[in-house]
């Protein structure tokens, strides 16, 4: 009995041996794809926790700076941060921050070139469509209404739909064409949640226009009650 489990455990070493010196070389190169797969995804994360660290420090001295009103120290942090930290949202938030501390002091290349780095350079669309909308009131004010309608027309988060159609309209009222300004405020004031405070400085513009959304759809519902 001994002699046979011994030829029994003999012939499956034999076999795990074969087995290893066929597929022995594939396995190890699999682990080790695997392994150093695990430790390139742990070292991106750090990396990526460490510069959003310091990120947020030049953040807070940005904040500082803006606090203070000083535009030029924030130009220079803010450089600092494009060029190390171009990735972190602290960036692009510091990016918004200078633009309005620019636009504050009447600085508006300087808020423009803020605004269009955000806007070319951020993957998140919110700060994409912040910049582009604060970008499309500069123009604006400018009277440069086809630049502005262009950037404008360049948002495609749906969050900011309303905001997109209430600038719109504030376009079309500065070249008098009312017409397409009540247009597009009506569709903002329809996009925007009742609960939104915004929705009643559009509901102004409306009456301003001799537009009266709520009484429009009270006589509708009236109407299809009766």
């Amino acid at each position: 009995m001994a002699n046979q489990l011994d030829l029994e455990e003999q012939e499956q070493l034999d076999q795990l041996k074969h087995f290893w010196s066929r597929y022995g070389n594939l396995i190890t190169g699999l682990l080790l794809v695997v392994l150093m797969g695990v430790a390139a995804w742990n070292g991106y994360h750090y990396w990526q926790r460490s510069q959003a660290t310091q990120a947020a420090a030049m953040f807070d001295e940005m904040s500082k700076s803006v606090a203070a009103g000083d535009t030029a120290m924030a130009q220079r942090t803010f450089s600092d941060m494009k060029e190390r930290y171009g990735a972190a949202s602290y960036t692009h938030q510091a990016g918004l921050a200078l633009a309005k501390l620019s636009m504050d002091k009447g600085e508006l290349d300087v808020a423009k070139t803020a605004l269009q780095w955000v806007a070319d350079k951020s993957g998140d669309e919110g700060y994409v469509a912040i910049a582009r909308l604060r970008l499309a009131a500069i123009y604006v004010d400018a009277k440069d209404y086809g630049q502005a309608a262009a950037v404008l027309d360049s948002v495609k988060a749906e969050g900011f739909a309303a905001l997109v159609l209430d600038r719109r309209g504030d376009v079309f009222m500065m070249q008098d064409k009312r017409a397409q300004a009540l247009s597009a405020y009506l569709s903002a004031y329809q996009k925007l949640d009742e609960r939104s405070q915004y929705r009643r400085v559009v509901l102004v513009k409306l009456n301003a226009l001799g537009a009266e959304p709520d009484a429009a759809d009270k006589a509708k519902l009236t109407q299809e009650v009766k």
